[in-house]
């Protein structure tokens, strides 16, 4: 099995960010707004944004001072 690279893990992820995002806005549109499943929703988008991040790091090379 192939392990995907960084660059793909990262558009994955910001993808799914992305999907996200959108989903949170919609259900923010509604008049009636489950409160709950929003937060779960913000919460969700929070540990991408963090996944984002760590990928991000590593995708940078370490340089010896």
């Amino acid at each position: 099995m192939i392990e995907p690279t960084i660059s793909e893990t990262l558009y994955a992820l910001r993808q799914q960010h992305r999907d996200l995002d959108q989903t949170i806005a919609a259900l923010a549109a509604q008049s009636s707004i489950d409160q709950l499943l929003l937060k779960r929703l913000k919460m969700q988008k929070l540990r991408l944004k963090d996944k984002i991040r760590y990928w991000q790091s590593k995708a940078i090379p370490d340089l010896d001072a």
